[in-house]
């Protein structure tokens, strides 16, 4: 029966799930009868633990990696980083500096992505573990960022002072400490504090693990929601904002819903070629893209060609 922070079901089901990297070299550690299926060649193995559908590891198997997500990271890469170059030019734009920040924590966690979901690197390496706590630790940064641009829009603090900028900072810095840490603990077995080996190892199960990675997100996400609501609705007394941040929440859950429900689908139907994962990405893309336009136009009016040139 599963228990509330198992990953097993994720890992089995859920194709070029990130985590699992941390889980695999644990149980390559302390329990490698454990890993069977296509996780039992560590050579060739997709990302997951056990998993029913993957990915082989590129030039394994004739695998040519998880090409389809590897080319959507790119390009959502390079998109992002033109998000950060707009929002740089619009100087006046109130949370233009904590916007900012968002977008290029956002892209960071891009070509981590892609690294630990691009069936590149060896399963339970020490590089594919390092690089996938990175990964936890710049998204769980990420999100923290995106709740701190609803506070900030608030104005419960001043957007881009110090009295703003510190506890973004401060917070910033936490949430990605925390979260690196606890991956690394998950994956080495170091300490048995916070994180630290599933017990028993065959359970890969990890509370603080799926918090910050799966609790966490979702939480940070509906605040920062449910703060930009009120700002449009009932302090700004306008609409259409409000329609661009609906569909940015609607872009968000369909691709997490693509990427576990479609996931083994996709993976099943193309033989092991492409999964959910792009899907995912795109549709997380497409919802910062939409999140912009939506501070876009509530923060328009601060913007004056005359008197900030480009």
């Amino acid at each position: 029966m599963a228990r509330f922070a198992d990953f097993q079901p994720l890992c089995e089901t859920v194709p070029s799930y990130p985590w699992c990297n941390l889980f695999y070299r644990q149980l390559l550690e302390k329990s490698p009868e454990t890993l069977t299926g296509l996780s039992a060649n560590q050579t060739s193995a997709p990302v997951g633990v056990n998993p029913r559908c993957g990915i082989p590891r590129v030039g394994q198997d004739g695998s040519i990696s998880n090409v389809a997500n590897i080319a959507v990271c790119g390009v959502s890469l390079v998109f992002t980083l033109f998000l950060v170059w707009r929002c740089n030019r619009r100087k006046a734009a109130v949370g233009r500096i904590e916007l900012r920040t968002f977008l290029i924590l956002y892209a960071l966690t891009l070509p981590l992505q892609l690294l630990t979901t691009g069936s590149v690197f060896e399963q339970g390496s020490m590089a594919l573990t390092v690089l996938t706590a990175i990964h936890a630790g710049a998204m769980a940064a990420t999100f923290w960022a995106l709740l701190a641009n609803g506070i900030v829009a608030t104005q419960v603090v001043e957007d881009g002072t110090v009295s703003s900028m510190i506890p973004f900072t401060i917070f910033t810095i936490i949430f990605f400490g925390v979260t690196v840490y606890i991956g690394l603990d998950v994956g080495l077995g170091f300490t048995d504090v916070i994180g630290g080996l599933s017990d028993p190892p065959e359970s890969i199960r990890s509370i603080a693990l799926f918090v910050l990675t799966s609790i966490w997100p979702l939480v940070a996400a509906l605040i920062y929601l449910i703060l930009m609501s009120y700002i449009v609705l009932r302090v700004l007394n306008e609409t259409r904002p409000m329609w661009f941040y609906l569909l940015a929440a609607l872009l968000f859950v369909l691709g997490q819903l693509a990427w576990f429900l479609l996931g083994r689908v996709l993976c099943t139907a193309s033989n092991s070629k492409v999964d959910g994962s792009f899907l995912a990405t795109l549709a997380e893309t497409a919802a910062v893209g939409v999140l912009f336009l939506a501070w876009k136009s509530i923060t328009e009016e601060s913007w004056d060609d005359e008197y900030y040139p480009s």
